[in-house]
């Protein structure tokens, strides 16, 4: 049985949320979104407190209780305040630079890497090794981040690429004579 669907959710102020059959709507100060809950899953609104339970009694249906009230408690976080991940270059020559919404990233190879942001994700470069990746959608800003990670991850003996910025590079003692 799942302890995080019996948990309410409160929408803060600013925050609209409409229950249309099984799609749900929450609009808020930086964006809306839509998501159909699952079927398996009973959603109540009580004024500002949304509760969440199976429609039938049985393990598997608890379980997906639980995952729906953690979507949407992700969603009413992230049209309320948002979410960002941070990403850092590391490397001789390692460099982002933004030309509107297309990302180019130098990284090593012979020609640079060009990444297109998606709708509703914005990336920020403070500095020439330091990216930012924000938006409303958890899922989506999180894709973006593993994206741009992967065109070079890091790697384990000189923690040469694009990593996290709360990341911890495990390194690799060199080969010894």
């Amino acid at each position: 049985m799942s302890r995080i669907a019996k948990s309410p959710i409160s929408i803060p102020k600013g925050v609209e949320f409409t229950l249309s059959g099984n799609v749900v709507s929450i609009k808020g100060p930086k964006g809306q979104m839509n998501m159909d809950i699952h079927p398996t899953v009973e959603l109540k609104q009580d004024g500002d407190v949304i509760n969440f339970a199976p429609r039938v009694e049985d393990k598997s249906s608890w379980a997906m209780a639980g995952t729906m009230r953690a979507i949407v408690n992700n969603m009413v976080s992230g049209v309320n305040g948002g979410f960002q991940k941070k990403l850092e270059l590391v490397g001789v020559g390692y460099r982002a630079q933004l030309k509107g919404k297309t990302l180019s990233l130098s990284l090593g190879f012979s020609h640079p890497v060009e990444y297109e942001a998606p709708e509703g994700i914005t990336i920020e470069a403070p500095s020439q090794t330091e990216l930012v990746i924000s938006g409303c959608d958890k899922q989506a800003v999180g894709q973006v981040a593993a994206d741009i990670r992967a065109f070079r991850p890091p790697e384990p003996y000189k923690g040469k690429g694009v990593k996290y910025a709360d990341e911890v590079i495990v390194r690799k003692e060199a080969k010894k004579k």
